[in-house]
């Protein structure tokens, strides 16, 4: 309880830190969530460049709004949304049209031939997994990303992603069972 306790008023100090414009604590702040960031630009389909640039302008617009935030949510949570919506902004602003990579099918067609041991297998059919989801259509793909690879609460995703908790439901339930179809023909079996 006491350590609980500890951990809760160092956030606050830090948080009080980050306000007051304290370049150290900003800096720690970057170093401590820039990983975060670019998974979710990288989950959109961000290229390295352009993810670059969607994570200084998400950084620029945390610092700018931490007098806003309220603390309801990890402030994990409250920079993934800001990640996300900057994501999907530079999306409708560069892309017209989200595009599958071919070098995706190709990897796909590839595990299909190789008879690796079981823990290279596994391994291996796990990558493919993910890289199935990020075949989804984006929203679904999104909502699964987080549900299951980052263990975010729907509640969480919700805010995130700005839409009703029985939306992020329904992209989830439609996106497992595209998973099932799309995985069912990679691996030529019913799952």
């Amino acid at each position: 309880m006491a350590e609980k306790l500890w951990e809760k008023q160092q956030k606050r100090k830090w948080l009080q830190l980050l306000r007051s414009g304290d370049h150290q604590a900003f800096a720690e702040f970057i170093d401590k969530y820039k990983e975060t960031v670019f998974l979710c630009c990288r989950r959109l389909g961000l290229r390295e460049d352009e993810a670059e640039d969607v994570a200084s302008e998400t950084f620029l617009a945390a610092y700018n709004g931490l007098s806003r935030y309220g603390g309801r949510a990890e402030l994990s949570t409250w920079l993934w949304g800001i990640a996300y919506r900057q994501a999907v902004s530079y999306l409708r602003k560069k892309r017209r049209h989200w595009q599958l990579e071919a070098e995706l099918d190709e990897r796909i067609a590839d595990s299909k031939q190789q008879g690796p041991a079981a823990a290279v297998q596994s391994r291996e059919i796990e990558t493919i997994v993910w890289e199935v989801v990020e075949r989804l259509p984006r929203f679904w793909a999104m909502a699964v990303i987080l549900h299951y690879r980052e263990e975010k609460e729907i509640s969480d995703i919700a805010k995130i992603m700005q839409i009703k908790e029985n939306t992020v439901k329904t992209y989830l339930f439609r996106g497992r069972e595209r998973l099932k179809e799309m995985l069912a023909s990679a691996f030529e079996e019913d799952y």
